[in-house]
């Protein structure tokens, strides 16, 4: 003991009276806070629902441009379909994610996916009865593609809460979201390939529907009644010191406009580089997945169903490359790999299509293509959660979503046009060509320098 201190047990022992050692009161050591036990269902029905909303949207990807052809015959019209189906995620993003901060991750979620099941069902019970006009058919498309951002906003805002319920690390969140999605897609397109080849595109929009009554089911009886959200105790830092230790309170979700997320992401260059190369490459994307792989499966494949196992496999691959990416990949993350993901995952697919290729050659390849695009959306995910604040992430990810799904329209009618006026291989030539030099862009862009952080 300091002679300082010894002084002041003095100078106190003295003023009582006695030693310090008879009257000071015990040393009584404060209980350390009881952790409450983990709680993993929520976040498991949420990574379930999204599965089932998510495999319904990979679904319609495939039946919706088959229909229209069917209809039709006519390359322009699946991409006017096209243009029906992506002009409203637009809206919904921009709309979306300030209704759900709104009204609340949860009951967004619910309203979301039972509205969706009810456009989906709409298609083939009107077929089936009254008859499907063309213009019945846009006016369904553009209805159901409304609801799919907020719902898909709300599961995505609801992560970092349930995970911080279930104490998991926010890395491993986005990478069990990442692979859902990639599974999703990978499970509904090879269903919806099947139930084409086997019972038409129609019965595929009715097992459409019923995944997003699943979807709601799931949110309405596993996941609390409001949104998870740590709430600040009597001092700095409190808030973070109750979520580190599972302790949260379920409070309505915060209040705020579209402007106020569009101005946060405008504040952040990794942000805006990553919307705009996204938005751009979504762009040739909407053109294949509507306009040209249909067409491509259709004319050069022959058989309409193809499009589904084309999608499964690149869905597959990207399953396969994210689980890889979460357990080693994000060690060696960064501008290049991520430049060379989205080169991958872009530009061979679509010159291998260009040289003809028969479909053993052709799968095989968009399996490949589709394990590299599996470590961009985790790399992508993680970076958000680490800029975002809570109580913005719905405004956040409503803008990211309507931005980029802002060109997909014009990309799907520019797609059905090249491939009706040039023709199917000088297009898909074309968009080889440009997404190179799109993928490419973070390799000399400074703004992209922040994904070395992520991992």
């Amino acid at each position: 003991m300091s002679a300082d201190a010894e002084a002041r047990v003095d100078d106190r022992s003295t003023s009582e009276g006695g030693p310090a050692s008879e009257t000071a009161a015990p040393h009584l050591e404060e209980p350390q806070p009881q952790l409450p036990p983990r709680r993993r269902l929520p976040i498991l029905a949420n990574l379930a629902a999204a599965l089932f909303s998510r495999g319904g949207n990979a679904i319609a990807l495939v039946a919706l441009p088959i229909i229209a052809l069917q209809q039709t015959g006519s390359p322009l019209a699946a991409g006017v379909v096209g243009v029906f189906a992506t002009v409203p995620l637009v809206i919904g993003g921009a709309l979306g994610g300030v209704l759900v901060d709104r009204f609340g991750y949860r009951a967004s979620s619910i309203v979301a996916d039972l509205a969706s099941a009810a456009t989906v069902f709409a298609i083939p019970l009107l077929h089936a009865t009254v008859g499907l006009p063309f213009g019945a058919l846009l006016a369904l498309v553009f209805l159901g593609g409304l609801l799919d951002p907020p719902g898909d906003t709300a599961k995505t805002s609801l992560t970092p809460d349930l995970a911080a319920l279930a104490r998991w690390p926010i890395e491993r969140a986005a990478g069990a979201q990442s692979a859902v999605e990639r599974t999703a897609i990978m499970l509904g397109a090879a269903t919806a390939g099947g139930l084409v080849a086997l019972l038409g595109p129609m019965a595929a929009l009715l097992v459409d529907a019923g995944g997003f009554v699943v979807s709601a089911l799931l949110v309405a009886f596993f996941i609390p009644r409001h949104d998870a959200r740590p709430v600040a105790g009597p001092g700095p830092g409190a808030a973070d010191a109750d979520a580190a230790q599972g302790r949260v309170e379920l409070v309505p979700g915060g209040r705020g406009g579209f402007v106020e997320g569009l101005r946060f992401v405008a504040s952040s260059p990794l942000l805006r580089s990553i919307v705009l190369l996204v938005t751009l490459t979504n762009a040739i994307d909407a053109a294949g997945m509507m306009v040209l792989k249909p067409l491509y499966a259709t004319e050069v494949l022959g058989d309409p169903a193809q499009l589904g196992f084309m999608v499964g496999c690149f869905a597959g691959g990207a399953l396969t490359g994210s689980i890889v990416f979460g357990s080693v990949g994000h060690r060696f993350s960064g501008r290049l790999l991520f430049a060379a993901c989205f080169m991958v995952a872009g530009t061979v697919p679509y010159l291998t299509m260009a040289l003809g290729a028969a479909s053993a050659v052709l799968l095989p390849v968009l399996a490949l293509s589709g394990f590299a695009a599996g470590a961009i959306n985790p790399m992508i995910s993680t970076a958000m959660y680490g800029l975002i604040p809570d109580g913005m992430r719905a405004r956040v990810f409503g803008v990211t979503t309507a931005g980029v799904t802002a060109t997909m329209p014009l990309g799907a009618v520019l797609g059905g046009l090249a491939a009706e006026q040039l023709g199917l291989a000088p297009t898909v030539t074309a968009c080889a060509v440009i997404y190179l030099v799109l993928a490419s862009s973070p390799l000399y862009l400074k703004s992209f320098r922040g994904l070395r952080t992520v991992g």
